[in-house]
């Protein structure tokens, strides 16, 4: 290979590149705010099903771009980003063939919280900033009645969404109907202050923010509510038949969601047992822990000390919050000892959103801005405290926080070298499966506090994988919900409420699931034979930054890269 023809490979690489992200941005506008590029301020998303056959017809674009762009004439790190490509490209446009953006109802992260959490993303420092946002405001009838319509017609082909789903998005939607049009979120911003406005743009700005809430936006949730209530609660699918597998062509869809999210060719069968392989090993942690700490002698006994003792709870917000800060604080005191890249943005402990807590998530991570004006977000759940376990804090600050969600995506963001895409976007597996390696990490690096904090560990641990027992049960075995709710009780510390809606959210989000416990599983096997191969010359920080070097990449990719790492060290 000629140094000509590795640089026009490389040269078509980076080109696609940036075409599909600039692609990818302008189809997906809304994100284009959470992550700092303001082009797209004055847009919503357009899910029609026209827009919808645009996106696959430019994702096909790119994938045979992609394809062309031979692979002998690239370096190693331009071979994982066209990869990248082939896989981001593909992994989108087989999720749009699954249709089930079109008949999914999403009480976690549908339309109406992403519309009503735009606020936390979307700052207005200009007149122009807030001209950019009335406009948008005023796209949400469309962007609603165009979920509606997607709803009624998937309905008509015999697709139809779980029916817990749905009343949960009602009993959101109907609050937000009995709020005060100048208390709902979306008309915040009318009351900020911005001194160095003239009077006559702030005062239209606040007159046009209010006239879009009023006149397009609460009537466009009112119509999406109504469409619920009418013409999809009354058809949807009962607790008893609420996965993937009671939809037409619903096994071939889940097959394909088990691709998108793992990276890899897996049967369902065989995550099924992967999981309950794990869930025995945990189960017997479980037994040990608690006769050591708790005086229990079996699961039984030692899930239900942990589940009903209300000492064992939180009794205020604040101290649900403050845990949170602690334990962030002591990880990113930790981290130089165990990684060589260190990120320049900083991450925050904040409430998840008072319109979204009850059905949401214990806990989750956004992304810091790309331009540097937000850092990352642990967005941790204080509603109900006393149902939150105070053994389960630290891991899960440890997950969503440092050295996890945080860490890796902010180690991303400032790859040098790499492509926009490559640095924001990738592998749920990877992702997710670093979060839950970092759980057991974080005690290695002597972050839990007490013996009692590891039953966090195990919980978490327990929680990942019963998730791969009951996500394979639900969407591919047939289990009905309480089925699920049953086996994550005999088999996890959780509180019943955090059971129940991550139930839920598998249903919603069919496979999605499934990339925890695999990611998890695939990181600690390339750990081991990588210690084994290296014995006294394995180093823990070069691992990991070996593993974070390249960005979110598939679990495949991720292989290639480690054993090229440990085959360079060997060498040496």
């Amino acid at each position: 290979m000629t140094t000509a023809q590795q640089a026009t490979a490389g040269q078509a690489l980076e080109a696609l590149s940036d075409r599909f992200w600039n692609e990818f941005l302008a189809a997906h506008p809304t994100w284009a705010t959470v992550i700092g590029d303001r082009r797209f301020d004055a847009e919503l998303d357009d899910v029609s099903p026209a827009g919808t056959a645009r996106r696959i017809a430019a994702l096909e674009a790119t994938l045979a771009a992609a394809t062309a762009i031979p692979v002998d004439e690239l370096g190693p790190m331009e071979r994982v980003t066209r990869q990248m490509l082939l896989d981001e490209a593909g992994g989108e446009a087989a999720s749009l063939r699954t249709r089930l953006h079109e008949w999914t109802v999403d009480p976690l992260g549908g339309p109406t919280t992403t519309l009503l959490d735009l606020v936390d993303y979307q700052t207005i420092r200009t007149p122009d900033d807030g001209r950019a946002l009335v406009a948008r405001w005023r796209e949400i009838g469309r962007h609603l009645d165009q979920y509606g319509a997607n709803l009624r017609e998937a309905a008509a082909d015999g697709y139809v969404a779980a029916g817990k789903p749905v009343e949960r998005l009602l009993d959101v939607l109907d609050h937000l109907d009995a709020t005060p049009l100048e208390d709902w979120k979306l008309a915040g911003p009318a009351a900020a202050d911005h001194p160095d406005w003239s009077s006559q743009d702030l005062q239209r700005f606040r007159t046009d923010l209010i006239t879009a809430v009023r006149d397009v936006a609460a009537p466009g949730f009112h119509r999406y509510g109504e469409t619920l209530r009418r013409h999809i609660l009354p058809i949807a699918r009962r607790d008893s038949r609420p996965g993937l597998v009671h939809v037409p062509g619903g096994a071939a869809a889940y097959r394909d969601c088990i691709r998108v999210h793992t990276t890899l060719d897996l049967d369902a069968e065989a995550i099924h047992a992967t999981g309950l392989a794990e869930i025995e090993r945990i189960d017997g942690e479980f037994v040990e822990l608690g006769r050591r700490v708790l005086g229990t002698t079996d699961l039984p006994s030692t899930l239900a000390a942990l589940r009903d003792d209300p000492t064992l709870r939180f009794e205020t917000a604040e101290q649900v919050f403050d845990t949170a800060k602690r334990s962030l604080a002591r990880a990113q005191a930790a981290i130089p000892e165990w990684f060589g890249r260190i990120p320049g943005a900083a991450c925050v402990v904040v409430p998840v959103p008072g319109h979204s807590e009850v059905h949401q998530t214990i806990a989750y991570y956004s992304w810091p801005a790309l331009d540097g004006s937000r850092p990352g977000r642990y967005y941790i759940n204080l509603y109900a405290p006393e149902t939150r376990p105070r053994y389960e804090a630290e891991a899960l600050a440890f997950h969503e926080s440092v050295p996890g969600h945080h860490l890796q995506i902010a180690v991303a963001q400032e790859l040098p070298g790499l492509p926009a895409f490559q640095r924001v976007l990738g592998s749920t597996a990877f992702a997710e499966g670093w979060g839950l390696y970092t759980e057991r990490l974080s005690d290695e690096m002597g972050l839990y506090t007490s013996d009692m904090d590891r039953f966090g560990i195990l919980s978490f641990d327990a929680w990942r994988a019963g998730r791969l027992v009951v996500d394979t049960g639900m969407h591919a075995l047939g289990w009905t919900r309480q089925q699920a709710i049953d086996f994550l009780h005999r088999h996890s510390a959780l509180a019943d409420n955090n059971i129940a809606n991550e139930v839920d959210r598998y249903i919603v989000w069919p496979g999605q699931a499934l990339a925890y416990k695999i990611g998890q599983l695939e990181i600690l096997a390339l750990r081991s034979d990588a210690r084994q191969r290296l014995g006294t010359r394995f180093d823990i920080s070069a691992f990991h930054d070996t593993v974070l070097g390249a960005g979110a990449i598939s679990l495949p990719a991720l292989r290639d890269r480690v054993s090229a790492w440990v085959a360079e060290a060997v060498a040496r």
